[in-house]
């Protein structure tokens, strides 16, 4: 239920403060002077797109806030879970609020935390139900009677099914168009893939092996300086005739060892110059090791730059590092071995397709099937409203009809009315008249909900078209409905406004700027605004006597 809405800057209304009653609260005021407004914040704090031009004069952005009371239960839904993730320990109610900059972006808050604005398209869809003037057009969608029905039958678990098997069969097919895709594609350029597995094959590659080719050529390339500074530097660490840097440093280790007993401290530069004597043999040997090395197969340079060559020419012909090439290689041998296998993968993907189209056929006769049994109950249900709304004799003709499998089933549904008997059922948007229009939507409405719904409907003008008795008829209508639900109804008619549990008068006051105020009625002041409705003049009497009668009347 909604226990309060606040407007900050929202087109016309410069601040505005909504408290509404548990059962039926009417909206009223003269045409234009913003009613409609509360539906578009209401609108906005439920997730919907803003309308151009919604910020006021008043300041730089618009804000919307409401206040929901829910059960603890609310939360448990799966597809709420990110918005319970933000809720607050210890509060007791459900706060929604949606900033609206001048620039047309938005912020969506849920406890004054940010979040997606699809999460209150969520929970706009459980907490209210919006139904407007123009709900006899959307009457004439057939998706739209179907949701109808589906709603006055409870079928969300159906619903449910039929969506993830719906889901699952398009996964599916997917699947196979992009294995379907990739066989033509391979079969179409089988020869490139059998040339590139085949040349990748035949070179035999290592794993760093271009790296290990590239540095080899350096070195054979330079041999000759490499053979020079080797050779020079073990001629100076031991040459053949003289002494190098190994005698030398033995001998001064020896020199200070013979005088270690006077000064010990000498000792220790005899020891490391003994280990240095050690390194630079070690070190002579490997320089020896080396150079008996580099005596190499002449043909080894040729040897190594035909392989790279090989390996730039295979880069060269198929665009890319020959790093990339090697996986691209298993995967075109995977290809040619589907190819030959005759498509196996694609088999297997396509009986898993035929499998998943099994399980959404099934889904969907079980859907049908509910739908079905639900149709005669459904229209007998808004038969029974109609008649208490003046249509008497109505008949309504549930047709269902078989079409294209989607995520919603495979039905279609149009509902088709006789308004009088003798009459043949036609198209609803055929065979009613304006005011009869607004009594089958609010009839189908209250049916429809038989099967539950949000516990909050704002209804904008749904009373179009009607008047007289049948116009008492709808308020008596909506007041029972307002037994189970809170609603909200802005009405141009006093029948109805007369029956409300809380009457708000929405006013249109003259300035720079022109602003707009909503204010909750006392008893004295609707028996004003219901006399202002039914045409009476500031203090005409009879207006006011018969706004009397109508809030006296059972």
């Amino acid at each position: 239920m909604l226990l309060r809405l606040s407007i900050e800057n929202l087109a016309l209304i410069e601040r505005a403060e909504l408290e509404p009653a548990a059962g039926l609260n009417a909206l009223t005021g003269e045409t234009g002077a913003g009613k409609t407004m509360l539906a578009q914040a209401i609108g906005l704090v439920t997730g919907a797109q803003p309308a151009v031009d919604l910020v006021g004069p008043h300041a730089e952005e618009t804000y919307v806030e409401a206040e929901f009371a829910v059960p603890d239960a609310f939360f448990e839904d799966e597809e709420l879970a990110a918005v319970a993730g933000l809720r607050p320990e210890g509060e007791q109610t459900l706060v929604v609020a949606r900033r609206l900059l001048r620039s047309g972006r938005s912020r969506a808050l849920v406890w004054g935390r940010t979040c997606a604005r699809a999460d209150l398209e969520v929970l706009g869809d459980r907490l209210l139900e919006v139904s407007s003037q123009h709900e006899a057009r959307r009457l004439a969608r057939p998706a739209y009677q179907l949701a109808l029905l589906d709603g006055f039958a409870g079928l969300e678990a159906e619903l449910a099914r039929m969506a993830l098997a719906w889901a699952a069969l398009c996964e599916a097919r997917r699947a196979v168009e992009a294995a379907s895709a990739e066989a033509a594609d391979a079969r179409c350029s089988r020869g490139e893939l059998e040339e590139l597995a085949a040349r990748v094959d035949e070179l035999a590659l290592e794993p760093g092996e271009p790296e290990t080719l590239a540095a080899d050529r350096d070195r054979l390339r330079h041999l000759d300086e490499l053979r020079e500074a080797a050779a020079g530097a073990a001629e100076l660490l031991s040459p053949e005739q003289g002494e190098g840097a190994l005698s030398q440093t033995g001998r001064a280790a020896e020199l200070l060892a013979s005088v270690e007993r006077i000064e010990p401290r000498l000792g220790e530069a005899a020891a490391e110059l003994r280990d240095a004597a050690v390194r630079i043999q070690e070190a002579g040997h490997d320089l020896a090791a080396y150079l008996d090395g580099l005596e190499a197969d002449p043909g080894r340079l040729e040897w190594v730059e035909g392989r790279l060559a090989a390996i730039a020419e295979l880069e060269r012909r198929f665009g890319a590092p020959v790093g990339e090439l090697v996986p691209r290689a298993e995967a075109a041998r995977a290809a040619l071995e589907e190819l030959d296998a005759g498509g196996g993968r694609l088999a297997a993907l396509e009986a898993a397709a035929e499998a998943a189209l099994a399980d959404a056929v099934e889904a969907a006769e079980r859907l049908s099937a509910a739908r079905q049994e639900a149709a005669p109950r459904f229209a007998s249900a808004v038969e029974s409203e109609l008649a208490e709304l003046g249509m008497k004799g109505a008949r309504l003709e549930p047709g269902l009809r078989a079409g294209e499998l989607s995520a919603r089933g495979r039905d279609q549904l149009e509902l088709l009315l006789a308004a009088n008997s003798g009459l043949a059922a036609a198209p609803l948007a055929q065979t009613a008249s304006g005011g009869e229009l607004s009594r089958i939507a609010l009839a189908v409405r209250v049916a429809a909900r038989s099967g539950g719904g949000p516990g909050t409907l704002l209804l904008d003008e749904v009373d179009a078209g009607v008047g007289g008795k049948t116009a008492r008829a709808v308020g008596e209508k909506l007041r029972q409905l307002s037994g189970d639900a809170q609603l909200l109804v802005i009405t141009h008619l006093p029948q109805i406004a007369s029956l409300a549990d809380a009457h708000f008068s929405v006013a249109k006051h003259d300035g720079d700027p022109t602003i707009t105020r909503i204010s909750r009625l006392g008893d004295d002041q609707v028996v004003e605004e219901l006399a202002r409705m039914l045409g009476g003049d500031d203090g005409q009497e009879t207006a006011r006597a018969h706004a009397e009668a109508l809030l006296s009347a059972e």
